[in-house]
């Protein structure tokens, strides 16, 4: 019997942008036989951090660099600094330029203290920033079987 990585995906979207690249996390993270749960912040019950391998939290920056609400909440909820969280996010920087540009993301890796650096993508994951999504994807998944 094969032990199969488990992995969340929780994630808040307005606009439907974090959605997509969560969509697409999820799908390449299925394709490579992992076991994925996807959590939409403020929607979904609470999860139960320790029962997974990986955690990938996503979001979009509000405010002039501020992370929204609901993740705070679900950063609550976790209770505790897991040391698997991975962060990716969506942005535009039309609005806060590149300085502000998913600042959220930035927060989460910091406060998580996390492995790998944090996935930002311009507005919508469609084009070539799918090969992005990939790519940090990959090193997340490298880098996490060699800690485990």
């Amino acid at each position: 019997m094969v032990c199969k990585l488990r992995a969340v995906i929780a994630y808040l979207s307005y606009s439907g942008n974090t959605q997509e690249v969560a969509e697409m996390i999820a799908s390449n993270l299925e394709e490579q036989g992992f076991l994925v749960d996807r959590h939409r912040m403020g929607i979904d019950p609470p999860i139960h951090a320790n029962e997974y391998d990986f955690i990938f939290i996503g979001t979009f920056t509000w405010d002039r660099g501020a992370t929204p609400e609901e993740v705070k909440d679900f950063v609550l909820e976790v209770g505790y600094k897991p040391n698997n969280v991975a962060v990716f996010g969506t942005g535009d920087t039309q609005f806060g330029g590149d300085e502000l540009f998913c600042k959220a993301v930035d927060k989460l890796v910091h406060f998580y203290q996390s492995k790998w650096s944090g996935l930002k993508i311009e507005q919508s994951p469609r084009g070539a920033q799918e090969a992005l999504i990939e790519h940090w994807l990959e090193g997340v998944i490298h880098h996490g079987k060699i800690l485990a």
